[in-house]
């Protein structure tokens, strides 16, 4: 809900600066690799997975907030586009993106498959695999927070 206390941006035509928070994201992104890996140890891959797109997705808004962009969307691809104006995106980093973009809806819900559910199709190696994927996409971040 928002504070009734704050304007709304649309109704004054302000627009607001968010406060810079980089090191919030960052943290939680941090947090958020650790939780995939604990699904992955509990036998919840699909959830694995999932998170693992998600630290990606909290490390990449850190990146452009802390160099003043504003990160709207899901994408790992598309959050990397904007980074590419902050940075060298190298191949390895594009290729983590798009193989962890594949898991931000397919591994939470049934109807991301013909049948059965995400937990039917979605394996441990893919749990490892997408934790190795974040691990490389915090890095990258981390790098690029510091400087």
């Amino acid at each position: 809900m928002l504070n009734p206390d704050i304007a709304s941006p649309l109704a004054t035509g302000y627009i607001y600066r968010m406060a810079e928070r980089s090191g919030d994201w960052y943290r939680q992104a941090k947090r958020d690799l650790e939780s995939a890996k604990a699904q992955k140890e509990a036998g919840f891959y699909e959830w694995a997975c999932f998170i693992s797109q998600q630290a990606s997705e909290k490390a990449l808004k850190a990146t452009l907030q802390k160099h003043g962009a504003d990160a709207w969307g899901h994408a790992l691809v598309d959050l990397l586009k904007a980074v590419a104006d902050i940075a060298k995106i190298d191949s390895g980093i594009q290729s983590s993106a798009r193989f962890l973009d594949k898991y931000y809806i397919p591994a939470r819900y049934p109807n991301g498959w013909a049948s059965g559910s995400p937990s039917d199709f979605i394996t441990e190696q893919d749990a490892i695999d997408a934790i190795g994927h974040s691990q490389n996409i915090l890095r990258f971040s981390k790098g690029l927070l510091a400087g």
